[in-house]
């Protein structure tokens, strides 16, 4: 293949040139699978130029979602972009690099950071640049004697820990490196707290465009999981770990900019607003109101992206075993700041907020078909209706058993209850195969049906002692 054409030489060797002055002894060309998960070989620092021309190669059929499957398909060859290099804050012998995968001298089409490229490429023809800014919320514990705790010794009491300054400097053992290494990297932390879960914690950091930030996030659950395993902690990002408290949401936060000079073109102040801003009444361009009608319409069939786990819809709900709302969406709809629809307008900053991703979604995935659906809306023009900015909680009692509510104002269809109903928008959605491929639509179901096979069909001892001697 072609890989030396990939990276320029001299590019390969000034980057080789950095690392040995940084004192690199190791380093990672790292791709990832269907989970958004990294995967590399570990490359000496000595044998970089091999690696930068794509000589590591991988059995990804071996990897979780990746096809290829079998001994008898050819290996695919990492290539990292060198551009990404970042040097591991916590342990400044390893070097990472955003990769992408190569099979027979070509990109590889079920590559996860290929496919975003590709939405990316096609958003810049129309003249747009997509940015993107996401909230991680996850949960730092301890393991104890008694099994899993907050990482906080003291723990809240009282309905919700949020925003709690006690609780934040009790976790400041594993808060202050972590955003110590944020900062390290550029990434502009402007906040973090303690998060309504007990344990659970948020940091927000500045946006920027949407492959940085899919590699980013990727990069960061690496390293929060690595910062927290120094300080004998464990970070996770499972949707939901406790029925009884709040789901880790990753709300997107969306917007488009010209692609010549980047100007916000979601930015009400800068460009204007339209008749359909006089028509919903929420201040925001009509460019916006388009993207927003893309993603409505393609709702289900993101939500399997975006929520992809089984565990992710039971933190989709209003209340369940919690003992206040959720603060979830539920809903698919939109308005101005009403936290109970999936997509919200906020009058704080020019963007779009989507509530629904958590926190287990594959980053470049969920930011490709989200970006392809947005730029559907705005091909057709279309009006995403009338916007719903009342509490949603209060109507969801009066759902058929289509998910379809009736509330103040006309009727609006709930997002998928469980991955199998995602599952199935996805399926029949076209916009699925013209930006994922349909080997790759094929390849996504058939994983996501085994992962929701296999947990729902699990009986738990608590599913035993709920039901085994009343029925």
């Amino acid at each position: 293949m072609s890989e030396a054409t990939v990276n320029d030489p001299a590019l390969i060797a000034e980057t080789k040139r950095k690392l040995e002055e940084l004192g690199v002894k190791y380093c990672f060309a790292a791709y990832v699978d269907v989970n958004g998960v990294p995967k590399a070989k570990t490359v000496p620092v000595d044998k970089f130029e091999k690696m930068a021309k794509g000589s590591e190669l991988f059995t990804v059929g071996a990897m979780d979602g990746m096809g290829l499957i079998g001994p008898e398909q050819d290996e695919c060859a990492a290539v990292p972009d060198l551009s990404t290099m970042t040097v591991l804050p916590w342990d400044k012998r390893f070097a990472w690099f955003a990769a992408d995968l190569y099979y027979h001298g070509e990109p590889y089409a079920n590559c996860s950071r290929t496919i975003l490229k590709k939405a990316v490429a096609e958003a810049a023809k129309q003249g747009y640049a997509f940015n993107l800014g996401v909230e991680t919320e996850f949960y730092v514990y301890r393991k104890t004697d008694q099994g899993i705790e907050p990482v906080q010794e003291r723990p809240f009491k009282g309905p919700c820990p949020a925003y709690d300054v006690n609780q934040t400097i009790q976790a400041a053992s594993f808060l202050d490196p972590l955003v110590a290494a944020m900062n390290e990297l550029g990434w502009g932390v402007y906040s973090f707290d303690a998060e309504g879960g007990r344990g659970q914690f948020e940091t927000d950091f500045d946006y920027a465009d949407v492959l940085t930030m899919a590699d980013r996030v990727t990069f960061f659950r690496l390293m929060a999981k690595s910062i927290a395993q120094q300080n004998g902690m464990v970070a996770s990002f499972m949707p939901k770990p406790f029925s009884t408290d709040f789901r880790s949401g990753a709300h997107f936060n969306m917007s488009l900019a010209d692609a010549k000079t980047g100007e916000n073109l979601f930015d009400r102040d800068a460009v204007g607003t339209g008749a359909l801003a006089e028509k919903h009444g929420i201040a925001f361009p009509d460019l916006g109101y388009h993207f927003v009608s893309g993603l409505l319409d393609h709702a289900q069939a993101l939500s399997a992206i975006t929520c992809p786990t089984h565990n992710s819809y039971k933190g989709l709900l209003a209340q369940g075993a919690m003992p206040d709302m959720s603060w979830a969406p539920v809903l698919r709809c939109y308005g101005d700041n009403n936290r109970s629809a999936m997509l919200r307008l906020p009058m704080s900053r020019p963007c779009i907020e989507n509530r629904a991703p958590d926190m287990a979604a594959n980053f470049y995935l969920s930011a490709a078909l989200s970006l392809n659906a947005g730029l559907e809306g705005i091909a057709k023009q279309a009006d995403p209706g009338r916007p719903f900015n009342q509490n949603l909680y209060q109507s969801l009692g009066k759902a058929s058993a289509k998910g379809v509510h009736k509330v103040k104002g006309g009727t609006i269809r709930r997002l998928p209850r469980t991955l199998l109903e995602a599952l199935e928008g996805f399926e029949t959605d076209p916009l699925v195969v013209s930006t994922f491929g349909e080997e790759f639509r094929d390849i996504y179901l058939d994983f996501k049906m085994k992962e929701w096979e296999r947990s729902f069909y699990t009986v738990y001892a608590e599913e035993r002692e709920d039901m085994l001697e009343f029925l």
